[in-house]
């Protein structure tokens, strides 16, 4: 059986709030009478745990759902479960050889069976009836997915670290429902926002919404470039105790808005991390980057490998236009928000109606390679959170084609002279857009192709995004899901395997394109590049991404000739640019100024009230100023520690 969510997901005026037991007592006079069943909670959605899950057709569970407004879950009582070893040799003799089964992973916490195949079509059967056979033999829950042409070590990673841990993630999941559904408080209702990072500022982004029933965190990031300033404000008395935070919610899995998520359970934080699935893959995959990368340069981490597997456990999986509760007063949607893989655009509907703020998270409000423009409609909006990285009255860029011609002909450029193209990119984003936009100019035969290496994490994020296929755009996703025009697994592309690899092309006199991370030269494999590339004038170091103020890439696009590297807290050495520098605009994840301006231009509902955050004051406040006049509507752009009330 499916989850079944009442209605559209949209919200639709106001209702009462029911206790869990309310919920129970209702659900269970809709069971038909002979039937075994327990409710359980999983997060905010109602799990109908059977020994007769086939007794509950999706008519009876829409009309449960309906009548509770909340998502039911149907889960196979344990006893009527095979076992898996058993239900492996089921599997085997049941799904046809030519689907190409290559995975089975059972999740006891929840009854669920996975089976990962290259043709899910053949797996599924005709009407399903490979599906209902195997859950008719075996009794699990099955799921069957399309196997990636592209392996990804960081997604299995976190599958069977949950899986491992099923009994304790189960726990939790019981823990962050009886939380969401605990008894109303008393009092007058109230909204309050509070800026802990990335206001003023770019870097270390964190929000906090406070009611008068709740705390919810808005991401947690880090900032580059400067050591005293790298956490949010976790010390402000808004944010402690720690274990009084009811939810954390991500937009995005880039390390200004999760570099820091682990610091809060290292420090007893123990609730719901709530985010999109390409998202949960992504910031894991960065965040013991970033412990990795730390320890290589002698500086100590802020958390631990541990620490980041505690917060794994407490992810909470949320898929676009999927809305849910996440405390006793505020409900959550995640929207498309057009800026990395499964970056979201976060709406809370808080209080029966009381206040509805959209946080928009870094937006692109323009179709890309990779994704679609940003959401523009949301069911209400009263308040909303803005970026304005780009914000700037001549903070205008070109569009895609023009960034993408600016490319080619660079590439073709260096190329023809037996120069090397070395590109710091962030692992995330701008290196998949490179990578078709390199692909579309060699297969087009305007130049001679060259080995493209791959640095850092750029492989594995690649990985990730051919796994969550439904996160791109549509023409996207369908020549991702066919290996044969799978831009990604072109035989240019190479990752590089080892520092011994790496070494040997930097040595190599041929000419090649390199991306590397960090995007933002604060570190990483695109350090070796630039120490043994900057001195030569047939190279050219290639900007597409934006450079924060103190970090290496910024020095560099501001004009510096001379900069010092340090070398892994040995000393520091001296690095004379010679080479041709250029600075490639318009693939940028963010929106520019127009961008940012039809935003909210082309929003449905016109919010009544903007805060701007996510650049800094100079930025923020000409951004503001440009959206009162244009648009006639309250403005607001606070500093850090700053907490203003919604409602």
């Amino acid at each position: 059986m499916e989850a079944v969510t009442a209605g559209d997901n949209r919200i639709r005026g106001v209702e009462m709030r029911l206790t869990f037991k309310e919920i129970t007592d209702k659900i269970s006079k809709m069971i038909p009478s002979g039937i075994d069943f327990e409710v359980d909670l999983e997060a905010a959605s109602i799990a109908i745990i059977t020994k007769n899950p086939d007794a509950f057709s999706n008519s009876l569970i829409g009309e449960m759902a309906k009548s509770v407004k909340r998502r039911i879950i149907i889960r196979p009582d344990e006893s009527i479960l095979m076992d898996t070893k058993e239900a492996r040799d089921v599997i085997s003799d049941i799904i046809p050889s030519e689907a190409l089964v290559l995975n089975v992973w059972f999740d006891p916490a929840i009854g669920e069976c996975t089976i990962e195949c290259k043709d899910p079509a053949l797996g599924v059967g005709k009407k399903g009836i490979h599906l209902k056979e195997l859950r008719d033999e075996i009794g699990w829950q099955v799921k069957i997915i399309r196997a990636s042409r592209m392996d990804s070590s960081t997604a299995n990673d976190v599958r069977h670290y949950r899986l491992a841990n099923a009994v304790e993630r189960k726990k939790a999941l019981r823990r962050f429902g009886t939380n969401i559904y605990r008894p109303k408080r008393p009092g007058e209702s109230w909204v309050r926002l509070t800026g802990l990072g990335a206001y003023g500022e770019i870097g270390r982004a964190m929000h906090l919404i406070t009611t008068n029933e709740s705390r919810v965190v808005i991401d947690c990031g880090a900032k580059p470039g400067k050591e005293e300033e790298s956490m949010p404000y976790f010390s402000a008395p808004e944010m402690l105790p720690l274990d009084k935070i009811d939810a954390v919610v991500i937009t995005h899995a880039h390390l200004d808005h999760i570099g820091m998520l682990p610091v809060l359970y290292k420090y007893g934080y123990r609730g719901p991390v709530y985010c999109t699935p390409p998202t949960r893959d992504l910031m894991v995959m960065l965040q013991l980057d970033f412990i990795k990368v730390a320890q290589s340069e002698g500086r100590r981490p802020p958390y631990t490998l541990e620490d980041v597997q505690e917060m794994m456990l407490h992810v909470v999986d949320v898929d676009w236009n999927q809305t849910t509760d996440i405390s006793p007063d505020i409900k959550m949607t995640l929207y498309n928000a057009g800026h990395i893989l499964g970056s979201s655009s976060v709406h809370m509907h808080i209080g029966d109606g009381l206040h509805n703020v959209v946080i928009s998270g870094d937006i692109k409000y323009e179709k890309s390679w990779l994704f679609d423009a940003a959401t523009v409609r949301f069911p209400r909006v009263e308040t909303l959170v803005i970026e304005s990285t780009y914000g700037g009255p001549k903070a205008f860029q070109p569009s895609r084609l023009e960034a993408t011609q600016e490319l080619h002909d660079v590439i073709k450029r260096v190329l023809s002279k037996g120069g090397k193209v070395f590109c710091p990119v962030f692992a995330i984003g701008r290196s998949q857009e490179l990578m078709l936009a390199i692909d579309q100019l060699f297969k087009s035969g305007e130049c001679e192709p060259v080995t493209v290496w791959l640095d850092g994490m750029i492989q594995e994020s690649t990985a990730i995004h051919t796994i969550h296929p439904d996160y791109l755009n549509q023409e996207l996703r369908q020549s991702v899901l066919k290996d044969e025009e799978n831009p990604f697994a072109s035989r240019w592309f190479r990752k590089v395997e080892s520092r011994e690899q790496r070494e040997s092309i930097l040595l190599n006199p041929g000419s090649c394109i390199v991306l590397a991370t960090s995007g933002m030269m604060s570190g990483g494999p695109i350090i070796d590049y630039f120490k043994h590339w900057a001195g030569d004038r047939l190279n050219t170091l290639c900007f597409v991404g934006y450079q924060a103020e103190g970090t290496l890439g910024r020095r560099l696009r501001d004009g510096f000739k001379n900069v010092p590297i340090s070398d892994g807290g040995r000393g520091t050495d001296m690095v004379k640019v010679e080479c041709d520098m250029v600075i490639i605009d318009g693939m940028s994840g963010h929106s520019d100024r127009r961008q940012l301006m039809e935003y909210v231009n082309q929003m449905n509902p016109k919010p009544k009230f903007i805060v701007v955050h996510h650049s800094d004051t100079k930025i923020s406040s000409q951004f503001r100023q440009a959206l009162r006049e244009a648009y006639r509507v309250r403005t607001v752009s606070p500093s850090n520690l700053e907490t203003i009330r919604l409602a």
